[in-house]
């Protein structure tokens, strides 16, 4: 036995030496992705029940939004740039892919810089960027904005779908059938906000939290440190990933949100309408804001039937418990958008985890 395996191993004895039935979510899809490729929800006792909960930004994004994106690449003057989770995550009658191949201009990128060049590359179609994600990537695109605007580029804009996480955290934390004990915290997310509102809501929902990298030992260690807290009773936030993670943030990406951003109400899937829980595009940039240049529409979140993503999202089931999991439902043929992205929790559940025995 290593070294370094001999601390996995004691890790894993406090966490089984655990007496009380407790719950812990995770708040962050890269966290769902590596605690089902690590094993780590069939290494801890089933009386320490490991949630997930909103952490994927491409599950999150409500119906109504996929189905206003949808209608505005009708539109034939619009060239689509997006990241490839978004391609096949089904709206109400379509996807972007079924769209592409009905001749919407629809193409995959890595980052928005490559949106904004392609912006360059073709002066004569108006390219639009679909801005999803977290505080973690919402800087990249302010940044790609603030430049847009710098270049005076006139056919480039953003249509944003980008939340921030705090909001969310705090409808979990007020839903009484929402059962959970601690939280695991995004550690990208945070490397940008710094803990101050996190915080904030550990001192007001008296949940212990800990913010954590994406290894099996940065997890395991983790765990230990929430339930350390729990014994104790207290409510703290604790930076387990701190070689990442400083307790002030990242000052450079927060002054690009405050710059380009600003808060709006927002909807998420399974969790409804949150205020101040979406990042609008600041009027002072309104002529790089899609949602304004092309009157993209508001339409009515409709339910995708059978689907249960909005119940995993919130932590109410696991995705084994929804009645299309690995049936109607599977990442060749999904039906819900947490089968579909690479953070989704239906998706990691049925790459990684046994198909028999504890959920």
């Amino acid at each position: 036995m290593t070294d370094d395996q001999g601390y996995l191993q004691k890790l894993l004895t406090e966490i089984k030496g655990e007496t009380k039935q407790l719950a812990l979510m995770e708040v962050c899809g890269t966290h769902t992705m590596a605690i089902a490729r690590s094993g780590v929800r069939e290494l801890v006792p089933p009386h320490v029940k490991l949630l997930s909960g909103p952490g994927c930004p491409v599950c999150v994004t409500s119906q109504g939004d996929i189905d206003a994106v949808l209608e505005m690449v009708k539109n034939p003057a619009i060239t689509l740039l997006t990241f490839g989770d978004m391609m096949r995550v089904p709206g109400t009658n379509s996807s972007l892919q079924e769209e592409r191949s009905r001749g919407a201009d629809i193409r995959v990128v890595y980052s928005p810089l490559d949106a904004l060049a392609a912006a360059g590359q073709m002066p004569d179609r108006q390219v639009v960027f679909l801005g999803i994600g977290f505080e973690t990537t919402a800087p990249t695109v302010g940044a790609t904005i603030q430049q847009a605007k710098e270049m005076g580029l006139a056919n480039f804009s953003v249509l944003s779908l980008h939340k921030v996480v705090p909001p969310a955290l705090e409808v979990i934390f007020g839903d009484p059938d929402i059962q959970m004990d601690g939280l695991i915290c995004p550690g990208h997310v945070v490397a940008v906000t710094g803990i101050e509102p996190y915080r904030q809501l550990a001192e007001k929902a008296h949940k212990p939290m800990v913010v954590t990298g994406f290894e099996t030992r940065d997890i395991l260690e983790g765990i230990v440190m929430l339930l350390r807290q729990l014994r104790r009773d207290r409510a703290q936030v604790e930076i387990q990933y701190r070689r990442v993670v400083r307790p002030e943030g990242n000052k450079v990406a927060q002054q690009t949100l405050q710059d380009v951003f600003e808060t709006d109400d927002c909807r998420w899937r399974g969790l409804g309408l949150i205020p101040q829980s979406g990042l609008k595009i600041r009027p002072k940039y309104k002529d790089y804001d899609a949602r304004i240049r092309f009157e993209v529409p508001v339409i009515e979140d409709i339910p995708i039937k059978g689907c249960a993503c909005g119940e995993v999202l919130r932590g109410l089931i696991t995705p084994r418990e929804c009645a299309l999991f690995g049936k109607g439902c599977t990442p060749l043929q999904p039906i819900g958008p947490c089968m579909v992205s690479q953070e989704g929790a239906c998706a990691a559940y049925y790459r990684y985890t046994p198909k028999k025995g504890r959920l």
